[in-house]
């Protein structure tokens, strides 16, 4: 994945599934093994970053204490038209930070959080949860069949900040 030039105008439409899917897969790294999650996300504009929100009894939140790189995946809807191999998806590859909630990005990432999430408002009143930046470093971008792209640095930021 060393290429860093920005994709062609066909990966935009990748970029929009961050913004329209609210889950991704997170995969982390279990006890010496890949384990893989559902999470639901938030992509903050300003940076990039992706916010969730776990539970300290979730497994993938002790994973990502004790390995903070993991990988995440958002893909398209299943349809008819394409064949699973051919869906559209985005892979990023992250660093991993817990946001303390006396810090001052607490309450702005909580904010954005329960704007796409309404419903999780009541678990931002447990003790357990906390949240997760996830701070991209790398992404495969696939728009099909032989239509892959590498980004990295600043072309990535670029990218997300689309």
């Amino acid at each position: 994945m060393s290429e860093t030039t920005a994709p062609s105008d066909g990966f935009q439409a990748l970029r929009h599934l961050l913004d329209a899917r609210p889950v991704a897969s997170l995969a982390t790294l279990h006890r010496g093994e890949p384990a893989v999650s559902m999470v639901p996300f938030v992509l903050r504009a300003e940076d990039g970053a992706l916010l969730i929100h776990v539970s300290a009894l979730a497994t993938h939140t002790r994973d990502m204490h004790e390995h903070p790189r993991v990988s995440l995946m958002v893909m398209a809807e299943p349809d008819a038209a394409t064949p699973p191999q051919a869906l559209p998806r985005v892979t990023l590859q992250c660093e991993v930070q817990r946001l303390p909630r006396e810090g001052t990005g607490y309450e702005p990432a909580k904010a954005a959080y329960l704007a796409r999430f309404p419903d999780a408002a009541i678990t931002f009143e447990l003790a357990d949860f906390s949240l997760v930046v996830l701070s991209p470093t790398s992404a495969r971008l696939v728009a099909g069949f032989g239509r892959a792209h590498a980004l990295a640095g600043e072309a990535l930021q670029r990218w997300l900040r689309a």
